[in-house]
């Protein structure tokens, strides 16, 4: 398999995981919980995490290379978040890992944008 076919796959794992977490993730916020939301959900997470592993980058930048770190830790913090389902049922302490996830997410998809920039000049 090719680098760029492999980059494609974890985008499209990735893509689609974050998508069933995000459909999965407003279920239980309107009442509508069931034991199987939360096996998708997992599923959803673990998808984001095997596509993180698979899309490393192999570039010069420690930096980037860092940043994408990052977001593996993204992706383990989602399957916390699954975890944290399973174990505290009738509470939402899964949101708290579900959102310290995304942040870190956002921060460092934004970094890397940003120092790719920067190296492109």
């Amino acid at each position: 398999m090719t680098q760029e076919n492999r980059t494609q796959l974890s985008n499209v794992l990735v893509l689609t995981g974050l998508f069933v977490m995000l459909v999965m993730a407003v279920m239980p916020i309107l009442n509508l919980n069931q034991e199987w939301m939360r096996w998708a959900f997992a599923v959803g997470a673990v998808t984001v995490l095997v596509g993180r592993l698979m899309g490393t980058y192999n570039g010069p930048s420690l930096r980037i290379k860092r940043l994408h770190r990052i977001l593996i830790t993204s992706a383990i913090m989602y399957c916390a978040s699954a975890v944290m389902m399973f174990l505290s049922r009738g509470t939402n302490d899964w949101i708290g890992f579900l959102l310290a996830g995304v942040v870190v997410q956002v921060y460092a998809s934004w970094m890397i944008d940003r120092e790719s920039a920067k190296t492109e000049k």
